[in-house]
């Protein structure tokens, strides 16, 4: 089996070194701000997901990186050199489109090969770095195919490789997902990380997707309105969302408001304890801490007005007096409760947040 390129083959600065940085970059049309000032370092050798609702800014961010939209404020650094003006040629950036865009006249190899053809690299190099990498992504076997033979979820492997082969600094990838179908969309999700691994290759992969987001990054950027509402980790985004809006768009939520009075939050429907909230403070509960209990126990009691099975957990909605609805989260197995029972709600204190 041919080498797998090594980390320091893509990213030679792996590490906390930042390989590209946004500076300030803003963009309008017109009167119409659509990106506000954005600041942002992508390590080398990471995978950073650009992750918001549409309209956030997170593609015209893509098309300013990768050269397709000129900012209308701000610079663009990689590895330290300032590309904010340099045509898309000219960019160490290789991009993975939705639609793949492979030539349907070309076979695989030839596909994949094209890129190194536009630079001019010598042949036998050519064959070396096309048996590498489609290697990598599992095609070996598919080499002499056209891509009408192939599955979609072989074809964006393809897109993939052809990226790959001429090892760009960064790898833009916007919703190169979003055209396959869940199980294959799972599938293609592992082989990313994985290549992501084994490559050391520094992604800059786009979607509106929070589950996807969760899975492969190993930092989320999470947009809103041409603002960046928060980066960290998965874990940080979802367990510490720095505001209402991360809450809300990171996962299920039920988020309680309320008047704050003597440690407690004074909802239509109860007083439920929260110590620490302040003036204009919400308090999260994420679904998988709310439990099931006897009326009497529960901080809330509300009535089941739906169930949903989803195969490894069942999820219950919990409707109170006043309306609002509670999501209850329940592992495979656990009794479920009928719709029309009425169940109280309790969660431990510590596994509440407070947002604003």
């Amino acid at each position: 089996m041919s080498q797998i390129p090594t980390q320091s083959q893509f990213s030679p600065q792996a590490g906390n070194t930042a390989k590209l940085s946004v500076k300030g970059i803003r963009k309008n049309y017109g009167a119409t701000t659509v990106l506000q000032a954005i600041d942002l370092d992508v390590r080398a050798g990471e995978l950073l997901t650009l992750l918001g609702p549409s309209g956030s800014g997170k593609t015209t961010l893509l098309q300013i990186i990768c050269g397709l939209v000129e900012p209308t404020a701000g610079s663009l650094f990689i590895d330290g050199r300032d590309e904010t003006n340099l045509p898309v040629n000219r960019r160490d950036i290789g991009v993975v489109f939705q639609n793949y865009a492979l030539f349907p006249h070309l076979t695989v190899k030839e596909n994949v090969a094209f890129p190194l053809l536009m630079r001019k690299i010598a042949g036998a190099e050519i064959d070396r770095r096309v048996a590498e990498v489609l290697e990598m992504v599992n095609l070996g076997h598919a080499a002499d195919r056209l891509p009408k033979a192939l599955s979609g979820g072989q074809q964006q492997r393809v897109a993939l490789a052809r990226c790959l082969v001429y090892r760009p600094g960064v790898i833009l990838m916007d919703e190169p997902l979003g055209a396959l179908d869940r199980k294959l969309r799972e599938t293609m999700q592992m082989e990313i990380k994985r290549i992501h691994r084994e490559t050391g290759a520094t992604i800059i992969f786009v979607t509106h997707d929070q589950e996807e987001a969760l899975a492969l990054s190993d930092r989320i950027c999470l947009m809103n309105d041409g603002f960046i509402a928060q980066i960290g980790t998965p874990h940080e985004v979802y367990e510490a969302p720095a505001n209402r809006f991360s809450a809300e768009f990171i996962g299920l939520s039920n988020i309680f408001d309320g008047d704050i009075a003597d440690g407690m939050l004074k909802t239509e429907d109860s007083a439920i304890p929260a110590t620490g909230l302040q003036p204009g403070d919400s308090l999260l509960v994420r679904p998988e801490h709310v439990m099931l209990t006897e009326v009497a126990d529960g901080f809330l009691s509300g009535t089941v007005s739906e169930t949903v099975y989803a195969g490894a957990e069942s999820r219950l909605v919990v409707t109170l007096k006043s309306g609002k609805t509670v999501i209850v989260r329940q592992p495979a197995g656990a009794d479920i409760a009928p719709i029309g029972t009425t169940v109280g709600l309790t969660w431990q204190p510590t596994a509440t947040r407070i947002v604003r």
